[in-house]
Parts: structure tokens; C-alpha cells; sequence
């Protein structure tokens, strides 16, 4: 049982309106074509406000369905998914319809701020999936959700817990854009040098054949087995996994970091299987990807290549972007009918154009500063997520009183 000290409410003694979207005709395309309300669906809730959001819908659409607009603040629900959407929570930011696998609540200001409604059925989504129905398909229906009870404090303490959380929030939001540019900002700098090949000093150099096309003179064509090493991780047991020594790094933690699930194996391993900061994995298994890992120690395990330059002229930054670029090539080559693997063949297939080291080396000065601040950023974003991670349950559940808590601005600093 789930504790709370605040008085328990039903979640629509909360709301003025609880209800779920529609999903208007396929069979008409007056209803997407051009459409301009965002139309969210349960894969979009990741947990804050909804901004990648992949269709919209027109306002015919709503008027001739049983879709639905809510206004911003609105705090959306997954009712299906079971294992992998259901139970995921989102807040609309601007004006936004919904498919029917969403519970849209829509909370009255004088019983309940909106993100503690959030944050609350984060605390209590445990008890909540309980309540789900048994079928084809396990779900949560309207009836349960706005009769499932939360602890409900004034709301001048429900605003003051929402603003602590929210400032943590608010600050991963901040970081993942900053993030998401600085990114760009590298891609687009090797777009310039090696795909469009503007490089500085390129107008002094001749353009010849090669067996990717035309290349500048001087610039070698080689396949990627030929400029780095890849290092497959280790094969560890199920009996390998455990709660001490150093995280053991699989796709997962390449997507979201060390996590307090993170197996960890405490043992001796050749030092080939160490990642380390700064370090170059290559997802060859159903990820098909690459990443810089950006956190401390850790063991490498196999479906990941730990990627390595051959000789000074090849960069870890110049490696990175060619591996990225090379990619869709790379999965021209996988195979598995379910789960794609890139096969180790591929590495002596798929080519890339190798400038003189001058030009590498002037390109890692001008992305290995930008690299290295997303990687600050990233680590801050887990440190800022176990932080509210750890606040939550204290906060929703009474534990800790927040008129002794400093303003979010300095806790979340």
C-alpha cells in the first residue's frame, strides 16, 4: 500500500473534466491533411509536457469525431499499452487532441494543481496498474481512473511541491534543447567539411574519382576496419549480473544512463572490455547506432562495439560523425527478422573518405569542446532526474514538509 498522510480524493472530485480522445477516420484525408491541432498519442507521454508529437489533425476532424481539444495543462494518462505505454503520464502545453488510449484530466484550479496531479500519479501509478482489466489487452478504463483516490493537500502545498519538482523538470527540459543544438551544431560543422567537403582551404584542392565519388585530392577512401578497432563486449551470465562493482553498460544505459537497476559485476575482466569517459560505442544489435559515452567506468557488454582509432590521424570526433553518417549503410547490411544485427562483415564494406591529418585534427578542436559539453549536460540531466526521482515519493506522499525546503530555484541549482 502506497502511503500518503494528505486526505484521500477521487481523481474526479479533483477535476472538472476527466474523459478520453478519439481517433478521427483514417479514410478521410480532410481530417490530417494539413491538420494544425497536435494530436497526441500514448507513445508521445514521457512524463512532462508533450512537444514531439508526430500528427495533427484538422479542426474538421474534431468537429466530426469523437476527438476532443483540451486546453494547455491538461494531464494526460496512458489507459493501454500493458509493459510498455500504460500508466505513463504527459502535460499538453498548448491546446492538443488525443487518440482514445488517453485520459485527459482536466483539473479545477480551486481543488488541484495540475502538475501535482502529474507527479501524484507518478507516486501512485503502482496502485493504479493494479486496477487494470484483464483481456486481449490489459487496460485501465475511465470509471477506475476517476474513482482511484489521491492524497490531496491544500492547494497552496499542492503549487509549492509542484514548483520543486517542476524547477528539476524544468531545468532537464533546458539542458536536453541545449543539448539537442550543440549536437546539431557538430553534425552540421562535419556536414560542411566531409559530405559537402567545404572544408578550410578547400578551394586550393581538386576534386578526383574515388569509390565514393568524388572526393578532394589526397583524401584516402577506406573501409571503417581499416581506422578503428572494434572491440565486441563481453558475454556475461546471468550469474555475472549483481549489485556491486562496476555497471555493466548495455543498449539501455547507452539510451538513459547507469540506473539504480544497472546489473554491476564486481570481478576482473581484460582491460579491452573497460569503457571509459570519452569512450566510442557502436550498437551492432537492434539499436544500430553509435554513442560517446559520457559517464564514468564501466564494463562493455556484448551487442556493443567499443570503437577505437587507428593511429593519430583519425579522431575520435571525426570517427563519431563518420560512423553516424555511415549508418543507413551500415543497416543496408543488417539482417533478423526481429531484431536487426549488423553483421561484422560490414565493417570491411562500408567506406569512408579519410582526409590528411591537418584537416582531422582541426575539425576535433573546433567539435571535441562541443562534445564534451554535451556530455557535462547529459550527466547533470541524470544527476537532476535521481534528484527528483529521489524527492517525489517524500514530497507526494507528506513525508517531507516543504516549508522547510529552500525555493526551487536553489534546490534544484
Amino acid at each position: 500500500m502506497i502511503k500518503t498522510k494528505w486526505p484521500a480524493v477521487p481523481i474526479e472530485g479533483l477535476c472538472s473534466r476527466v474523459t478520453s480522445g478519439g481517433t478521427p477516420s483514417r479514410a478521410n484525408p480532410g481530417y490530417y491533411e494539413g491538420g494544425t491541432i497536435p494530436w497526441i498519442k500514448t507513445g508521445e507521454l514521457r512524463g512532462w509536457y508533450v512537444d514531439e508529437i508526430g500528427e495533427r489533425v484538422t479542426p474538421k476532424a474534431v468537429a466530426e469525431s469523437s476527438a476532443k481539444v483540451f486546453p494547455p495543462e491538461t494531464v494526460l494518462l496512458a489507459m493501454y499499452g500493458d509493459g510498455k505505454t500504460m500508466g505513463s503520464v504527459g502535460l499538453v502545453r498548448t491546446p492538443a487532441a488525443t487518440n482514445q488510449a488517453c485520459c485527459a484530466m482536466v483539473t479545477d484550479p480551486e481543488k488541484c494543481d495540475p502538475k501535482f496531479l502529474l507527479y501524484s500519479l507518478v507516486y501512485f501509478k503502482p496502485a493504479l496498474l493494479k486496477l487494470a482489466i484483464s483481456g486481449a489487452q490489459r487496460n485501465l478504463n475511465g470509471k477506475s481512473i476517476k474513482q482511484f483516490a489521491i492524497g490531496a493537500p491544500p492547494v497552496a502545498v499542492q503549487t509549492r511541491i509542484a514548483s520543486i519538482l517542476s524547477a528539476y523538470d524544468d531545468l532537464i527540459e533546458n539542458n536536453t534543447r541545449r543539448i539537442a543544438i550543440l549536437e546539431e551544431m557538430a553534425r552540421r560543422i562535419y556536414e560542411e567539411w566531409f559530405v559537402r567537403f567545404r572544408f578550410p582551404g578547400f578551394e586550393a584542392v581538386r576534386m578526383v574519382e574515388s569509390e565514393l565519388g568524388l572526393v578532394p585530392e589526397g583524401w584516402a577512401t577506406r573501409p571503417f576496419d581499416e581506422i578503428a578497432t572494434f572491440v565486441n563486449g563481453y558475454a556475461f551470465k546471468p550469474e555475472d549480473w549483481g549489485k556491486d562493482g562496476l555497471p555493466i553498460i548495455k543498449i539501455k544505459e547507452l539510451k538513459a544512463g547507469v540506473q539504480d537497476d544497472t546489473p554491476r559485476f564486481a570481478g576482473t575482466l581484460a582491460d579491452r572490455y573497460r569503457i571509459r569517459h570519452g569512450d566510442l560505442l557502436f550498437s551492432w544489435s537492434a539499436d544500430l547506432d553509435v554513442y560517446v559515452w559520457g559517464d564514468s567506468d564501466g564494463w562493455l557488454n556484448q551487442h556493443l562495439f567499443l570503437v577505437q582509432p587507428i593511429g593519430e590521424s583519425t579522431p575520435r570526433s571525426y570517427l563519431f560523425h563518420s560512423l553516424k553518417a555511415a549508418m543507413p549503410a551500415f543497416r543496408t547490411r543488417s539482417n533478423g527478422a526481429t531484431m536487426k544485427h549488423i553483421k561484422r562483415s560490414a565493417l570491411s564494406e562500408v567506406r569512408a573518405a579519410v582526409p590528411p591529418a591537418d584537416v582531422t585534427v582541426a575539425f576535433d578542436g573546433l567539435v571535441c569542446p562541443l562534445h564534451e559539453l554535451v556530455m557535462l549536460l547529459t550527466r547533470k540531466n541524470l544527476n537532476l532526474r535521481t534528484t527528483r526521482d529521489l524527492l517525489l515519493p517524500k514530497l507526494i506522499s507528506g513525508e517531507l514538509d516543504v516549508s522547510a525546503l529552500p525555493e526551487p530555484e536553489a534546490l534544484a541549482a
